[in-house]
Parts: structure tokens; C-alpha cells; sequence
């Protein structure tokens, strides 16, 4: 367990929470404002790939944010401090849905279940839309900012330290449930049927129409909801009740070496895929080390620093005695190496083969569906095992349409995207599905292909 009072210079405030993947602290950042320090189980970074798969994970996260997504808790950075590994991020991370779940003072209403359920299922809608899942969504990765607005946490943490597949339908699944459930605890009447209609249409039409039902059935909610005011109160309550909290932070100062698992590039608002951007690893940081290092400046400025550090962050008079000689060809070699290393980077990130869709079969139950049943149609997408991202529509013959975007990694040639049609109610049908790729096709056009069902009731 750590045993100081700080982290990369983030004051621990003492208040903790449990989650699947480590420990979550509050904290207070350098510059006053409010934090969140999550230490990772160490037992979950056995796998030497796992620290590989999260900083991807963490990485993606920081360009979500650079796009203006502001669905995601804010990840500020990834370090390693003392043998522990620490994700630090820019806003606090508590309280979540599932400590307000749990309170027994003031809870909140409909109004403000239906805000984070919108809120959330746009979130999710941005991660899918980039290629990504979160992979681990329930009340407990849900936080509630000091506003009032809802964000993601842990968005690929488990998937990367355990790494346990995920799927977009697996998010649309856990965001249904979190509906109902929210709908049993905060809503009641009308407004509870409301949460749970939005939880079946994600399950049958995706997280959009779900969304557009909360919207459009605003009127059965309470006045005023959208100011968040009900849910504030619920945070001004949860704060000033007792909460779990770890042993006082330790009266000394920090002490030992951090260091960054994130690209620098990444902070500099520059695409670490790109050639000249570092690998980030052994950047330094903390209490008397500069937020850019020697190294840093010489690579931006193209030229030595003026006066050259020594081991206890000072300059001593040896080093300024120097010959101006040795301290130009220290740096020369310092350059010399961020070349050598951002070529290799270059080398190692260069992009593989692009993602096409050779074609598309769309198969269908050959047997007749009887009454009030479940037709399950999928589609196999053949593809030349490049990695991207592909858009597709599902249509149906009764009018309903479906568009989604699947992520395809790297030697992956076969693809299965089911789609559910549920059919209720006396008569006969024949139904027709059709699947349309948009866009990656070997063609450069729109390919497609469609299957039939028959119901009878």
C-alpha cells in the first residue's frame, strides 16, 4: 500500500472506494482542484502485456478527450511510483451511481436517473463510434461530477488487465440493465415505465433509440430536472455522511521516482502514431523535476539548455564550470538517441493492411417462428484481414433500421453481426432483413445481401 500523503503530486485526501481493478482515492491536484488516483491490484499486472494494454487503453482515452469527448472521467496520466502503477484522473472519481444506490439519505428522482441514462448512453455512443467498447459498464464505473453530469470511468481497464473479450452488444446489454434497475430504485408510475421502455429499445434498436425515448418522453418526468438540482442535493448529502476512508496520509513529502507510461505526444495534443513522436518511456516527473525534461527541450528548441542539472535538481558550480564543448556534445548525443528512437517508433507504428469487406452473407431461421417469438438473423462479413472499422445498417421490411460500426482487428476474416427480431401477436409474417455495408468494401461501393423468415401465430 502506499504509504505517503501524495502521488505525482496529487494530495490523498484520505476517502477511498473499491473497485474491480484497484482502489480509487480522492485527492487534491497540484493546482487545488479536485482528483481521483486509482492503484492497480498487483496481482491484475502479472501479465507483462497487461501495463502494454493498458497504457493503450489509458492512450485512447486522452484522444477521445483531445476530440472534445467529455462522456469519459478525464484521464490525466499513467504512472508507476513506488512499484505501484496509478491511473490519475482530472476530475474527482466519487461518487459513483452504485454509492448513491447504496446511500440511505437523500436519493435521487426520475429526472435525474433519465440525465444519466441519456448522458451515458451518448458517451457510449461516442466510444463505439471510435472503435472502442468500455467493456465493464454498471453503477459502480459511473461517476457523478460535482455538477451533476454523469461520465464513464474504466472505460477497457478490465478488458486490458484481464483481457477478457468485449462487445458493443455487451455495452448495449449492461446500459439496459442499468435502466431497469434505476428505474426500480429512482422512478416510480409513468416515469418508471419510461426508464424501462428505453431499456427494452436499446436491447432491440440500439443506444440511439434509446436515448430519443427518454428525450421524447420528457413530460412524464419532473419539472426542472435538466438543471440537475435534485441530484446535486443527493452529492451534498453523500459528502457530508461518513464514508470509508484509508489510514492518514503520512506527514512527509514525496519521495521517489515517478514515471510517465503515456506518450509525451499525447500531451502535447500531437498523434503519437506519426513519425517524431516519443515513446514516452522513462519521462520524469515530480516534486524537483521539471514537466519537461533536458532531453524534451532539446528536441523542441533544437538546441542545448543552458545550464545542466545536477543528481539533487540544482545546478552545482561544477556543472557550470563545464567546457561548453562536452555540454554541446552531450547533446548532440541526447539527439542524436530521440532520433534514432522516434525512427524506430516509426517503424514499429507503421500501418498495416488497410480493412476491406469482400462480401457479406445474411442467413435466416428456415424454420417457421411461432407465436410471440424471436427470430434470430446474422450476418457473416468475409473480410482481407486488415484491421479498421467498418459501418453497416440492418433494414428491416417493417421499417426498421438499425446503423451500427463493428471494429475488426488484424487477421481477422470473418465477422458475425446477429440482429434479434422480435414478432408478437396473432397472424403471419414474412420478414426480409437486409445488411448493407457502407463504407471499406474491396468495391469502393456499398454491398449488401438479405435473408427471409416466416412467422405464423
Amino acid at each position: 500500500m502506499h504509504d505517503g500523503g501524495s502521488v505525482a503530486g496529487h494530495r490523498l485526501t484520505g476517502r477511498v472506494r473499491i473497485s474491480e481493478v484497484g482502489t480509487w482515492h480522492d485527492a487534491v491536484a497540484p493546482d487545488g482542484t479536485p482528483s481521483g488516483l486509482l492503484r492497480f491490484e498487483q496481482r491484475l499486472l502479472a501479465d507483462p502485456a497487461a501495463r502494454d494494454r493498458l497504457v493503450a487503453a489509458a492512450s485512447a482515452d486522452r484522444r477521445l478527450q483531445q476530440g472534445g469527448h467529455t462522456g469519459l472521467l478525464p484521464v490525466a496520466d499513467l504512472v508507476t511510483a513506488r512499484g505501484d502503477v496509478w491511473l490519475i484522473s482530472g476530475r474527482r472519481a466519487m461518487p459513483t451511481v452504485a454509492e448513491l444506490l447504496a446511500d440511505g439519505g437523500r436519493t435521487p428522482d426520475s429526472g435525474s436517473a433519465a440525465t444519466i441514462l441519456v448522458e451515458t448512453a451518448q458517451a457510449l455512443l461516442t466510444v463505439h463510434a471510435a472503435g472502442l467498447t468500455h467493456g465493464a459498464l454498471h453503477p459502480g464505473t459511473i461517476v457523478i461530477g460535482e455538477d451533476g453530469t454523469a461520465m464513464l470511468a474504466e472505460r477497457g481497464l478490465l478488458e486490458a488487465l484481464r483481457s477478457e473479450p468485449t462487445s458493443v452488444e455487451r455495452d448495449v446489454a449492461a446500459w439496459s440493465g442499468l435502466a431497469r434497475g434505476l428505474a426500480a430504485s429512482w422512478a416510480a408510475g409513468q416515469s418508471a415505465q419510461l426508464l424501462d421502455r428505453a431499456a427494452a429499445m436499446a436491447a432491440t434498436r440500439g443506444l440511439g433509440a434509446a436515448r430519443d425515448t427518454l428525450l421524447g418522453g420528457r413530460d412524464v418526468l419532473p419539472t426542472g430536472f435538466t438543471t440537475r438540482e435534485r441530484l446535486v442535493q443527493t452529492l451534498h448529502v453523500w459528502s457530508s455522511a461518513s464514508v470509508p476512508t484509508s489510514p492518514p496520509p503520512a506527514a512527509v513529502p514525496e519521495t521517489g521516482e515517478m514515471r510517465t507510461l503515456l506518450d509525451p505526444a499525447v500531451f502535447r495534443g500531437q498523434d503519437p502514431t506519426q513519425p517524431g513522436s516519443s515513446d514516452g518511456q522513462g519521462l520524469r516527473f515530480g516534486p524537483g523535476v521539471p514537466v519537461e525534461t533536458s532531453a524534451a527541450q532539446i528536441w523542441r528548441q533544437g538546441q542545448s539548455t543552458q545550464h545542466t542539472p545536477d543528481l539533487r535538481g540544482h545546478v552545482g558550480p561544477a556543472a557550470a564550470k563545464r567546457p561548453t564543448r562536452r555540454r554541446t556534445a552531450w547533446a548532440g548525443s541526447i539527439l542524436l538517441a530521440i532520433l534514432v528512437a522516434a525512427v524506430i517508433l516509426w517503424i514499429r507504428q507503421a500501418p498495416g493492411l488497410a480493412l476491406e469487406v469482400a462480401k457479406v452473407d445474411v442467413r435466416a431461421p428456415k424454420k417457421v417462428q411461432g407465436c410471440d417469438s424471436t427470430a434470430r438473423i446474422v450476418a457473416v462479413v468475409s473480410t482481407n484481414g486488415g484491421a479498421g472499422t467498418f459501418s453497416y445498417v440492418w433494414e428491416q421490411s417493417d421499417g426498421r433500421k438499425i446503423r451500427e460500426t463493428q471494429r475488426v482487428e488484424s487477421d481477422t476474416k470473418s465477422v458475425d453481426l446477429p440482429l434479434l427480431w422480435k414478432v408478437t401477436g396473432p397472424g403471419s409474417l414474412k420478414g426480409t432483413a437486409t445488411l448493407r455495408i457502407l463504407d471499406h468494401t474491396a468495391t469502393g461501393k456499398p454491398i449488401q445481401d438479405r435473408a427471409s423468415f416466416s412467422y405464423k401465430c
